[in-house]
C-alpha cells in the first residue's frame, strides 16, 4: 500500500487529503510550504523601528513636478494681477486728490461771484478805498540804527532845512540816494563861503 491516504468507499486511485485551512497566497509556490521544512518568520518590526521605504517615490516626483510646472505657469499673471490691484488703488487716491481739488475750486469761483468778498479782497489785497472810508497804513517800526531813521537833531529829507521848505523834486532825489545809500547831498552853506560846486 502507499504512503498516501485515501478514503474509505472512493472508487480507485490514491488521493491526498484536502486540508481545511487555507493557504496564504504568498507561500503556495515556495519552498516554505512544503510539509515537514521549518518555517523562519521574520522579526516583527514595532513602533520603535519604523519600516524605511524609499524617500521620494514616482509618484511624488511627478505630483512635486507638476506643482512646480503650476505655480511657474500661474506666477506670471498672478504677478501682473498685484501690479493692476496696485495701480488701481494709486489712481483711486489720484482721482480723490483731484475731485477734492475740483471742488476746492469750484468753491473759490462761487467766492469769487460774490461781489462782498471781491470788495473784501480789493481792500486787503490792494488797498482800496471806498469813497468816504479812511485809510491808515501803518509801517513798521524800525530799531535804533535803521538807516532809514532819522537821528535825533538831523532833518531827514522831506523836512525842512535851515529853516526853508524844502521842494519836492529834492525830496524824491535825496530819497533816491538814500535808497541807493549814498548819503545825501547837503546844500553848501552860503555864510561859510565854501563854493565847492
Amino acid at each position: 500500500m502507499s504512503s498516501a491516504r485515501t478514503r474509505p468507499g472512493s472508487p480507485g486511485g490514491t488521493r491526498r487529503r484536502a486540508s481545511s485551512r487555507p493557504v496564504r497566497a504568498g507561500n503556495r509556490g515556495s519552498e516554505d510550504s512544503r510539509p515537514g521544512r521549518r518555517r523562519t518568520r521574520a522579526p516583527r518590526r514595532t513602533a520603535a523601528t519604523p519600516r524605511r521605504g524609499p524617500r521620494f517615490t514616482g509618484r511624488a516626483v511627478l505630483l512635486g513636478a507638476l506643482v512646480l510646472l503650476l505655480a511657474l505657469t500661474l506666477a506670471g499673471p498672478v504677478r501682473q494681477y498685484v501690479a493692476g490691484r496696485q495701480e488701481l488703488a494709486e489712481l483711486a487716491v489720484g482721482h480723490d486728490a483731484l475731485t477734492q481739488q475740483a471742488a476746492d475750486l469750484r468753491a473759490q469761483l462761487d467766492r469769487q461771484a460774490d461781489p462782498a468778498y471781491v470788495a473784501q479782497q480789493a481792500r486787503a489785497r490792494l488797498t482800496y478805498v471806498l469813497p468816504g472810508d479812511r485809510l491808515v497804513v501803518v509801517g513798521d517800526a524800525g530799531g535804533v540804527g535803521d538807516p532809514g531813521e532819522a537821528a535825533p537833531g538831523e532833518a531827514s529829507a522831506g523836512q525842512v532845512r535851515s529853516g526853508a521848505a524844502v521842494p519836492w523834486y529834492t525830496g524824491l532825489l535825496d530819497s533816491v540816494a538814500a535808497a541807493d545809500g549814498d548819503p545825501p547831498a547837503t546844500p553848501a552853506d552860503p555864510a561859510s563861503g565854501d563854493s565847492t560846486g
